[in-house]
């Protein structure tokens, strides 16, 4: 497997991410996470999607570490800092449960909070399916898993069309089309920083075309198989979907009616809020999520 590593300089002067780098490599691919906070306190797992990256992430880490929590935010394999397979076929649904789930395994913590959005649904739910007793309570937020037998809407669709035949995909332009509030040129360029041509962009370009759209589609018998440990799931598990995507509007009504440890939970929707609702409205979503894990620990 061929694989591009963003350089370093292209991560210098960020607004608002000086975090120190971390690194884990599996078979031979290296994997980037944050690590912030005290390293024995409660873990707290933020995943991301497409096309974003552990940047989504930099205001809601200095809350979530400043309440007492250990804040771990890895960047999926082909974005972030995270190495960059060159072919579009080496992105398959399987291979980034894999690549996450040996990063997660690496790092043997337990009685995790997953906080997961977009794509870091699809893979962090699988791992928390995977494993139920590693995590300790789940926070879905614009996300879903779906098993190919759900209708579609046509924002979806429309989403997955424009990025296989846009002639350059423009991460930062489809960050400020998935956000209800005005995006500076300076963030933009930030979203941008870990993709300098479009040969660093397969990973973007193949992450729509691997939902799971159909009942036959690679993942969905394993995401269907999944569902019947998450339909088991008691521990605690909270919807905060924002009011502004147009995509995962239904999801926040089915997982609290399917999932055990959404009976009873206080769910919030987060007002003024897009897909990404982390980079609309990160002070409003840290504060969600400090409260339930003190509420429910």
């Amino acid at each position: 497997m061929d694989l591009l590593r963003t350089p370093d300089e292209r991560f210098e002067n960020l607004p608002g991410y000086d975090f120190a780098p971390h690194y884990v490599e599996v078979d031979g691919v290296r994997i980037h996470y944050v690590d912030e906070g005290p390293r024995d306190a409660p873990v707290v797992l933020l995943m991301h999607g497409e096309p974003s990256w552990s940047y989504l992430y930099r205001r809601m880490i200095p809350l979530l570490a400043g309440a007492g929590r250990r804040v771990l935010a890895p960047d999926l394999v082909g974005f972030g800092r995270s190495d960059k397979p060159t072919r579009r076929e080496d992105y398959t649904y399987a291979s980034h449960l894999a690549w996450m789930t040996a990063w997660f395994d690496s790092l043997e913590v337990r009685e995790v909070t997953l906080f997961c959005q977009d794509w870091g649904g699809l893979l962090g739910l699988r791992m928390v399916a995977a494993a139920p007793d590693r995590f300790a309570r789940v926070v879905a937020a614009n996300t879903f898993l779906p098993t190919g037998n759900e209708p579609f809407p046509k924002a979806f669709k429309k989403w997955q069309q424009h990025s296989q035949t846009v002639e350059v995909f423009d991460v930062g332009a489809v960050i400020q089309m998935g956000t209800s509030l005005e995006v500076t040129p300076e963030i933009l360029a930030a979203y941008d920083a870990p993709f300098p041509d479009e040969s660093y962009k397969a990973g973007a370009r193949q992450f729509p075309m691997l939902v799971p759209t159909s009942p036959d589609a690679p993942g969905a018998a394993e995401n269907r198989e999944a569902w019947k440990t998450l339909m088991a799931f008691d521990r605690p598990f909270l919807c905060a979907f924002s009011d502004g995507d147009p995509i995962t509007a239904s999801g926040a009504q089915f997982f609290s009616r399917v999932i055990p440890g959404a009976k009873g939970q206080p769910h919030v929707t987060i007002a003024n809020g897009g897909h990404f609702l982390q980079e609309d409205q990160s002070e409003r979503l840290a504060q969600v999520v400090n409260a339930f894990i003190d509420a429910t620990s």
